[in-house]
């Protein structure tokens, strides 16, 4: 007979009233991996076939079997420590733990896979179900052969694309919804007509970015590099302007003015960006370039938060002056905003943007392709054959 693993929660008023998380067949403790013992350069990525196998702690989350992972300059940027204080904060809220407590650490924001395991609170899915799912950075990520979520993290992935497609759109996908949507204010109900601006928009963002904005109506200028001009332009871009050219902000001055900009660039952008907003219009300048992470890297949580508010109040009241909104983007894992883009990928609205695959054994090649940017569209990893094995 199969063991049965069991999760039980004791509540403080005794024993005999404890909770049954979830049963599983599975019987496992550890698992193949990517992991980091250390931040650093490529070389601290290390292979292992003896990585924690991931638990159910609570009655909503689902244990996903990986077929596809994505990568993201996020994780280049995470293996070289970007973030470590707030995110070590987010896992661990009153630092009970010691410091350097999340090693072994494994990478990977974007998955693609099926449902192995369910906690007993989970009703939207079953075990055997295709999923994909944008991973929160303070979890551990998709580059194993199994990743436990929040059910509210995960949607069904869409039945128009294999892993490796889906592998690539989660992360991208719900960090320009979080941009455009909850932070921009747009939707498909009110973008017909709206004049977007994206900075930067070969990246995984943008090209992403560029497909729903179309797909809602709105006229769609990006900048880039001009051998990317063809390539966002096949994706629906309206006019491109290349930023290799010259100052860019010459022939966007040119233009009509945009309704929402969405800077995925950064830098000296945001001293000439707001003027090519429509003023007193409610027009909104998103930038998903911002010093938050870094400050409390560099000052501590309390100090690096304060700083942090400071400059955005500072930007907003200077820029609110001028009858323009200035705003911060930030990634939100969403199941539900994933639901609403399956449906949008099914319908051809949206494709997938491979630029690369690799398979698991060569997850550091993976690595130093993102790190060299300049990518048109996303690098994927095959941790597994799709469906071989259930």
């Amino acid at each position: 007979m199969t063991p049965v693993r069991k999760r039980w929660l004791v509540n403080g008023r005794g024993r005999g009233q404890a909770r049954l998380f979830s049963t599983s067949r599975m019987c496992r403790t550890v698992m193949p991996a990517w992991v980091i013992d250390k931040y650093g350069s490529n070389d601290v990525l290390r292979f292992t076939k003896n990585a924690s196998f991931p638990i159910i702690d609570f009655p909503n989350e689902v244990i996903v079997k990986v077929f596809a992972a994505g990568l993201n300059p996020l994780d280049v940027s995470m293996r070289g420590g970007y973030g470590a204080a707030t995110l070590s904060m987010k896992r661990d809220p009153v630092n009970i733990k010691r410091s350097g407590s999340e090693f072994p650490l494994i990478l990977g924001r974007d998955v693609s896979g099926v449902i192995m395991e369910c906690g007993l609170d989970v009703k939207y899915f079953r075990e055997r179900d295709e999923v994909w799912a944008a991973i929160p950075p303070w979890k551990q990520g998709s580059l194993a052969e199994f990743v436990v979520l929040s059910a509210n993290e995960v949607s069904h992935k869409p039945k128009s694309l294999n892993h490796t497609q889906a592998a690539a759109i989660p992360y991208v996908a719900t960090t320009a919804w979080s941009a455009l949507v909850n932070t921009g204010g747009l939707s498909k109900d009110n973008c017909a007509n709206k004049r977007i601006l994206i900075l930067g928009g070969s990246g995984g963002v943008g090209t992403f970015a560029i497909q729903m904005l179309k797909a809602w109506g709105a006229h769609v200028t990006v900048t880039c590099s001009q051998n990317a001009e063809q390539f966002v332009k096949g994706l629906g871009a309206d006019h491109v302007v290349d930023y290799t050219s010259g100052p860019v902000e010459e022939p966007l001055s040119a233009l009509e003015k945009f309704d929402l900009i969405l800077d995925n660039v950064g830098g000296d952008t945001e001293r000439w960006a707001l003027n090519l907003l429509k003023p007193w219009s409610g027009a909104k300048y998103v930038t998903l370039v911002t010093p938050f992470l870094q400050n409390t890297d560099m000052l501590g949580i309390a100090d690096g938060m304060m700083q942090s508010a400071a400059t955005m109040a500072t930007k907003a009241l200077k820029h609110l002056i001028k009858g323009v909104h200035y705003r911060w983007g930030f990634y939100a894992p969403s199941g539900p905003a994933l639901d609403e883009i399956r449906e949008m990928v099914d319908a051809g609205q949206i494709q997938a943007v491979v630029d690369e695959t690799f398979n698991f054994s060569q997850v550091p090649q993976a690595f130093e392709k993102v790190e060299k940017g300049h990518a048109r569209g996303k690098t994927v990893v095959q941790i597994s054959k799709g469906g071989d094995d259930l």
